[in-house]
């Protein structure tokens, strides 16, 4: 997700009565909670490498145990290089475990959307995909501001449970990204069906991809081990599926030669899910991924090279 969503998300903790516990609460939840993209540098590498090294490694199991300790004791060091009779005191165990909570916050929630997580790197290189939620959300961004305004706004003025918004809004955004669950789960399975009676082709993999706004909404992707085509879903059940199939020319060959011939190749085709492979007769390939065909991506997810006979 966007680092407002996980900012957010770290403020509404918060204010659902975690920040009374200790000092520096606050920081440290919204801190934790965008902890894990400290691989973003990876993107001043240039090229597609930073593709296969986003979500890894900083989202995987033992970042999720170092990075909270390194917060921690960053957090304990600032309050002792500035001490403040207007915070409450430091909680040593509280502090730890709110940067805990925080930081395992951010994998959760990138897990959601389509672009893929490696949830156990370094001990597996395995892809993990929610499909469930677009990378930017209006309806979460909205409830999150919502509960935080109307949360801090109680508090400040002293009336009623200022608690109360927050786990209100923790418990909307919840009920939301199940029933999101629910929507991807009924798309892909209608998307199935009506493929395998449309053309008789049994899909290997069909893929929910959230759109924005409207998310009632699915864009389908398909394909088996050969062809690739599209559709549309939406609530409460209509399935529709484009009736062009179309070779994807992804087979094992052809993938091991772009690999060789590109230096970007090994790691966007580590990130790419459902590789498109378009070739002319001079040899000039372009690899795209089925779930970014829209040009609006423009060419961050797509390769280009020369591959010989």
């Amino acid at each position: 997700m966007d680092n407002l969503t996980h900012s957010l998300a770290g403020a509404v903790l918060g204010q659902m009565g975690m920040k009374t516990k200790t000092g520096l609460a606050m920081p440290t939840l919204i801190i934790a909670a965008n902890l894990p993209d400290i691989d973003a540098v990876a993107t001043l590498l240039g090229g597609h490498t930073h593709l296969a090294l986003r979500r890894g490694v900083t989202h995987g199991p033992i970042a999720l145990v170092i990075l909270p300790i390194l917060l921690w004791a960053a957090m304990l060091a600032w309050a002792k290089w500035r001490p403040s009779e207007k915070r409450l005191p430091i909680h040593k165990g509280w502090l730890l475990a709110l940067a805990y909570i925080g930081t395992i916050s951010h994998p959760a929630l990138d897990w959601l959307n389509n672009y893929g997580i490696r949830l156990l790197e370094p001990f597996s290189s395995q892809w993990f995909y929610g499909d469930t939620i677009f990378i930017i959300d209006i309806w979460i961004w909205a409830a999150l501001v919502a509960s935080v305004w109307i949360s801090r706004r109680r508090e400040k003025r002293g009336t009623g449970n200022w608690q109360q918004p927050a786990w209100f809004g923790f418990t909307a955004i919840c009920a939301y990204i199940f029933a999101n669950g629910l929507i991807t789960e009924r798309a892909e399975r209608m998307t199935a069906e009506k493929v395998e009676v449309q053309t008789g082709i049994k899909p290997t993999l069909v893929v929910a991809n959230a759109v924005p706004v409207q998310f009632w909404k699915r864009d389908m992707q398909w394909r088996d081990d050969t062809v690739y085509g599209y559709g549309w879903f939406t609530l409460p059940g209509d399935a529709f599926v484009h009736g062009k199939v179309r070779p994807h020319g992804a087979d094992r060959l052809t993938l091991s030669h772009i690999e060789m011939a590109a230096e970007d190749g090994p790691p966007y085709l580590f990130w790419s899910r459902m590789p498109i492979v378009e070739r002319d007769e001079k040899g000039n390939v372009t690899v795209r991924d089925q779930r970014f065909l829209d040009p609006r991506a423009g060419d961050r997810f797509s390769l280009k090279t020369t591959v010989r006979p």
